[in-house]
């Protein structure tokens, strides 16, 4: 009885702190005329933004077409440019990358930032988007008209760094991670 007593008190104590961590992770919203740095990231309001389950190619990135290099990573960043077409942009979320930037899901007045990335070609999916990323590869949109290196694949052998996917699994990592850091 007393064993139940304290495994109870236990039970009520991680449920108490895990609702105080939870709620120190609401989500943030940041919203302004941003900056944009690439295909997939940008500063608004002074914090930088990683649109969440995308990956366009990194700016400095080639790919290939017609049997051409071409500035692909240029074009990405341009393509969400063209997209955000000088709108305010509100992006929210309660995650940060590794490199501290906001994983957010942003719009441009009704534009998702996020989906139309994916949807015309020029940002794969990372976690999300796939039906997207399947539409846009079949219709030969924008890198996918011709070859390229997963951005992922470019980082990681330009830098070796490599960087999680922002599906739920990634969440659920980063979550328990800060419950259990590794030491």
């Amino acid at each position: 009885m007393a064993g139940d007593l304290v495994l109870m008190m236990l039970l009520f104590a991680a449920l108490a702190a895990l609702a105080v961590r939870l709620d120190a992770r609401q989500a943030q919203e940041r919203q302004g005329v941003p900056t944009v740095a690439d295909g997939d990231s940008l500063t608004l309001a002074g914090q930088r933004v990683r649109l969440r389950g995308i990956d366009a190619p990194e700016y400095g990135q080639t790919c290939r077409r017609a049997g051409a290099d071409y500035p692909c990573g240029k074009l990405a960043r341009q393509a969400l440019a063209q997209a955000i077409a000088g709108q305010p942009v509100l992006c929210s979320g309660s995650r940060h990358d590794r490199y501290g930037r906001l994983l957010g899901d942003c719009r441009a007045g009704d534009v998702d930032l996020n989906r139309v990335m994916v949807a015309s070609g020029w940002a794969v999916a990372y976690g999300d988007f796939k039906a997207e990323e399947r539409a846009a590869r079949e219709a030969g949109l924008g890198i996918w008209a011709g070859d390229f290196e997963q951005p992922q694949d470019w980082r990681r052998r330009r830098n070796g760094m490599d960087e999680p996917r922002h599906d739920l699994l990634a969440a659920i990592g980063d979550w328990l991670r800060e419950f259990f850091p590794l030491p």
